[in-house]
């Protein structure tokens, strides 16, 4: 298998200069790669997708999947783990997704070690509705929830993760796609509840040239 064979018809409508490029890349790469291997066939890789930039992922990966609600990413997944446990789940999150919706299915999913991979696109910003601050989003940020800028510190996902139980966190840059995806062969091949925290930096509404 190729990457490229992971391809769908569909075109792609993220933001040019968007890290959600490179971590599609990243994920063909790994699936392709896992079935050359022989570690599972294609038809075990189901995916989970919340509401958001990140969720158009869905429509980009010709693999099996479920198109979740905002910050409900996980309870499917775990659904779906349940009723079939030779599947191999890929759950994608956008910050906003899970750490403000989402925060307490992110904690307990950590806590019970479900056998999943979570993939958190990390842009620090709600950029489908247009640029408010979400739990990531850095102090002093001015966007359209906060004119003034943000008064509170970012939540560390790693650190959250960590002290919920996940028992593989990591964190990638999306940009650094062949590093990432090898990050995500060794999360899938692990046992238990794996986390990547992948940054990249919202290229519509953060200057990412300083």
């Amino acid at each position: 298998m190729k990457p490229e064979d992971l391809s769908t018809y569909a075109k792609i409508t993220w933001c040019p200069g968007c890290g959600n490029f490179g971590i599609l890349m990243a994920v063909k790469k790994a699936i392709a790669d896992l079935v050359n291997e022989g570690f599972a066939k294609k038809e075990q890789f189901v995916l989970v997708s919340g509401i958001g930039c990140h969720a158009k992922i869905y429509d980009y990966l010709d693999i099996n999947g479920f198109y979740s609600l905002h910050g409900r990413t996980l309870p499917p997944a775990l659904g779906i783990k349940i009723a079939n446990k030779d599947l191999i789940l890929l759950v994608f999150a956008g910050d906003g997704d899970l750490l403000n919706e989402g925060i307490s299915h992110f904690i307990h999913c950590a806590r019970y070690n479900i056998d999943l991979t979570l993939i958190l696109h990390n842009n620090q910003v709600f950029a489908l509705t247009t640029g408010q601050a979400t739990a990531t989003t850095e102090k002093g940020f001015k966007g359209k929830s906060t004119p003034l800028g943000t008064f509170e510190e970012p939540l560390n996902p790693v650190l959250l993760a960590l002290s919920a139980g996940a028992t593989f966190v990591a964190r990638e840059f999306a940009m650094s796609w062949q590093e990432l995806a090898e990050t995500l062969k060794s999360a899938i091949k692990h046992k238990g509840f794996s986390f990547i925290d992948v940054l990249q930096p919202c290229v519509s509404f953060h200057n990412t040239t300083q």
